[in-house]
């Protein structure tokens, strides 16, 4: 009996050690996404605050344009719309907590950014502009003005929306001003940022999504398949929480089972041993 106690014993501290490894190994991998969240909302917030100034440039070189010009009703209302846009981009930015709520910030960037080329179009006498996706090279550019075929370098032709000085470019042959993020040691297209910037670009085509005016490709791939990587990483993450948990599970499964066998076995020995003793009785 005293080895059927040991040997359970040693079953349960095995099992035990097993399920430590396991939570060991499972609390690695929350740290290690915790850490990559953290990064992500670092790299995100910085590009948004990037794009906040930028705004509030802009809404200074409308003041000049507008000093002197009578202001209307409607007139008054898009220069308040894009005032507004500022102050609630950074009140949004300064709330976000997580990688995916900088596409709150970037939603409002995009409506005040159209709300200052009506206000620009109301001072000039042109009919306003025609609500479409941001340009594509660089939504802080504003509106598209046009769809023109463009492809990355190795890349397939495909339309996408582009403001009127980079559809100009594209249109005489020159390369488009596309905005670059910064990755490591160099700066890539945005589009090759990898899903730290997915937020960031969905919130500037979040209404244009579906729409004919972007392309398969640009949401399959370049804008909104950043999103799927984001949800992946968490199934990955969910799969490792599982993973390490069957693990210690299984550690408890396979010392327990050791344990047992152990005991069998002692057991069949001491019959052995009685079958031996009788028979040589």
């Amino acid at each position: 009996m005293d080895l059927i106690l040991l040997l359970l014993v040693v079953a349960v501290i095995g099992g035990g050690g097993a399920l430590l490894y396991g939570r060991h190994a499972t609390r690695q991998r929350e740290a290690a996404a915790q850490a990559e969240l953290e990064s992500q909302l670092t790299t995100s917030k910085k590009a948004a605050d990037e794009d906040v100034t930028k705004f509030g440039e802009e809404l200074q070189r409308l003041d000049t344009d507008v000093a002197g010009h009578p202001l209307d009703e409607a007139m008054q209302q898009d220069y308040q719309r894009a005032l507004d846009a500022y102050d609630d981009a950074k009140m949004s930015l300064d709330a976000v907590r997580k990688p995916e709520e900088i596409r709150h910030v970037t939603e409002i960037l995009e409506d005040g950014r159209y709300a200052i080329a009506c206000v620009k179009a109301r001072i000039a006498g042109d009919p306003l502009p025609q609500k479409r996706p941001p340009c594509f090279f660089n939504p802080a550019h504003g509106p598209s003005t046009q769809n023109v075929e463009w492809a990355p370098a190795g890349g397939t032709p495909r339309d996408v929306p582009a403001c009127a000085a980079d559809a100009e470019r594209v249109l005489a042959g020159a390369d488009p001003y596309i905005r670059t993020v910064q990755v490591g040691a160099q700066r890539v297209p945005y589009w090759q940022g990898g899903q730290a910037y997915a937020p960031w670009a969905q919130g500037y085509y979040s209404r244009w999504n579906g729409s004919d005016l972007l392309s398969g490709v640009l949401i399959g791939s370049f804008l909104f398949g950043g999103m799927g990587n984001i949800f992946g990483g968490i199934g990955e993450g969910l799969d490792g929480l599982g993973e390490g948990i069957g693990e210690g599970i299984g550690g408890i499964g396979e010392g327990i089972g050791d344990g047992l066998g152990d005991i069998g076995s002692g057991i069949g020995d001491m019959f052995d041993g009685i079958g031996d003793f009788f028979g040589g009785d």
